[in-house]
């Protein structure tokens, strides 16, 4: 079941029913979660109806369509609509995704959109993620050497390069992070597979020189241990990456530098 961060003593309460577009004859429902902060109200599930003859196919093509031709105090994040920037990232249909890449063929029936799972909200479908890439930044993500720094560039093998592949791609959108119950009860220690996978991407780059610091610094028992193996993360991943995987990669090192 998929669980939201609700303001303290409120639920959610059926909203708004905007009209349906004048002379539309191709008709999808929207119901989409509400909260402004500033106006006392418990959070909502407003319904929309959108016209798919005047929009794209995405949803995120129907959000923009309702925030500029319905409702324009709809609140929400996004940028490249390409799937590189990981801003459009909320719960569509039951499952944390990129609203740029999910199309609405894809969904049977209403389609519901929330904001991304056991995040506070800041407003409507925007989560805060300050706690998020402050743990991102815990992790020290740029190369760290000892070594005087070449006049060039730092060289890295093919054979060590493609032992990046499948990490260097993530891009901090929280979809694994938030579909994850161990990050929804200890997100203040445990750091999340997103930051794990990132924190892996450096552990293996050939060029960095301070392993045995990083590991250290995740030889806690909440930050790194508090994994379960659930792997809702992998499934929910939008780029198809594999972050219980580079979980158990960095608790295997750990096993081997005891050795």
């Amino acid at each position: 079941m998929v669980q939201f961060n609700l303001p303290k003593n409120s639920r959610i309460t059926d909203g708004k029913v905007w009209p349906k577009p004048a002379g539309a004859t191709s008709l999808r429902e929207y119901k989409i979660y509400r909260w402004n902060p500033d106006d006392g109200r418990n959070p909502r599930l407003d319904t929309y109806y959108v016209d798919t003859e005047d929009c794209g196919p995405m949803v995120l093509d129907a959000l923009l369509w309702i925030k500029n031709k319905v409702d324009p105090t709809l609140t929400l994040r996004r940028s490249c609509r390409e799937g590189i920037c990981g801003s459009c990232a909320m719960n569509i249909d039951g499952t944390n995704t990129l609203a740029c890449t999910k199309g609405m063929d894809e969904i049977k029936g209403t389609v519901k959109v929330y904001p991304l799972p056991h995040m506070p909200v800041v407003k409507d479908l925007i989560p805060d993620l300050t706690q998020f890439y402050a743990q991102h930044r815990s992790i020290e993500p740029w190369l760290k050497t000892t070594t005087p720094t070449p006049q060039k560039e730092w060289k890295q093998s093919i054979e060590d390069r493609d032992k990046l592949d499948g990490l260097y791609e993530c891009i901090l959108c929280a979809c694994c992070s938030t579909s994850c119950p161990s990050y929804w009860w200890n997100g203040d220690r445990y750091l999340g597979p997103a930051i794990l996978l990132q924190a892996y991407r450096w552990l293996i780059d050939s060029r960095d020189e301070a392993t045995g610091d990083r590991l250290d610094a995740l030889e806690d028992p909440f930050k790194l241990y508090r994994c379960h193996t659930i792997l809702n993360c992998s499934k929910a991943c939008p780029k198809g990456l594999n972050p219980a995987k580079a979980i158990a990669e960095i608790k295997k090192m750990m096993v081997e530098r005891r050795i």
